[in-house]
């Protein structure tokens, strides 16, 4: 009895240890559950835990139920929150250098912006977000968006006069404004009223948003503007990324491009389908010129160059 007693005890005491030792990294964001961002978030949990052997995992928090990006960001700079999923160029309102990718045009398409993250420039920012107590980890693709409307755009000079539904951004309000649109921002959730009701004329989103929202309803034209590479950026508090091993942090990293594996093979996808899909409904779906967008657009980014340098787009494009 007193062997099977001590040999219990000394079970309990090993898996005691064995619950103390994990590690459960807390991951907030504001997508919710049947994102494509939050399947790769999932992705990332499985395999952290499958190479660590349980030794780490993840708590997820999705749907802003920690409060929005700006909340749990400052929540990952105090230490509260160890990882945080943004918009990369969202980060600008405490990194204001990455208004410049931001800017419609200056990312090409999603290789480009690895391209650009993984970079010279990316890296000066990565030095900056280091400053701020956040280390970048990886980005994800979110969607690029393309621009809905109730009348073809086949050209640039098919924008003029629109009143183009934009969120309250500084670069997607440039991009109605210098292509001839009226900017007019409107709260999300009204987005679909606005255009029902004639309120707005189009509005601008990643196909998978305009399937979800079912914009599709309320407008009869999508045009491949093509014109901003929507990106989730996966951030560590770099508090918790010092507290973490080499061999943990080895973890983290592949766990984290797997998940971006699984959640830009989702999106891709799901963009592909959709222009058959939206064709099948009886939209139109054309592809302007978007040279001559991107042409629309020197006057903003002379702004832009105006506060951050003469050079500064070519920079950031690697150029």
């Amino acid at each position: 009895m007193l062997n099977k007693f001590i040999t219990g005890t000394v079970v309990s005491l090993m898996m005691s240890g064995a619950a103390l030792a994990e590690k459960t990294l807390t991951f907030g964001m504001q997508d919710n559950e049947v994102s494509n961002v939050y399947q790769g978030a999932l992705a990332f949990k499985e395999e952290l835990e499958k190479a660590s052997g349980g030794e780490m995992t993840v708590k997820l928090f999705p749907s802003s139920s920690l409060g929005d990006f700006k909340a749990m960001v400052a929540q990952v700079q105090a230490g509260e929150l160890d990882m945080v999923m943004t918009g990369y160029p969202d980060m600008s309102y405490i990194i204001p250098e990455l208004k410049l990718v931001g800017a419609p045009y200056v990312v090409d398409n999603f290789d480009h912006l690895q391209q650009i993250v993984a970079g010279s420039w990316g890296q000066e920012m990565a030095v900056k977000m280091n400053e701020q107590n956040i280390h970048l980890l990886d980005v994800w693709y979110y969607g690029t968006r393309q621009t809905t409307s109730n009348r073809a755009i086949n050209s640039l000079e098919d924008m003029a006069g629109l009143r183009l539904r934009t969120p309250n951004v500084p670069f997607l309000i440039a991009y109605a404004e210098n292509t001839g649109a009226t900017p007019a921002p409107v709260a999300f959730a009204e987005v679909y009223l606005a255009l029902q009701t004639n309120q707005v004329d189009a509005e601008e989103n990643p196909l998978p948003t305009i399937e979800a929202m079912k914009f599709y309803e309320v407008q009869s034209h999508i045009a491949m503007t093509n014109h901003f590479i929507a990106s989730s950026a996966i951030q560590i508090g770099t508090s918790t990324w010092g507290s973490l091993s080499d061999e943990e942090k080895g973890w983290v990293q592949a766990a984290v491009a797997k998940g971006g594996d699984v959640s830009d093979s989702l999106t891709f996808d799901a963009e592909a389908k959709l222009v058959d899909t939206f064709k099948e409904r009886g939209l139109s779906i054309t592809e302007p010129d978007t040279a001559a967008f991107r042409d629309a657009m020197k006057p903003y980014y002379s702004e832009l160059e105006a506060e951050f340098g003469a050079g500064a787009i070519a920079k950031v494009r690697g150029e």
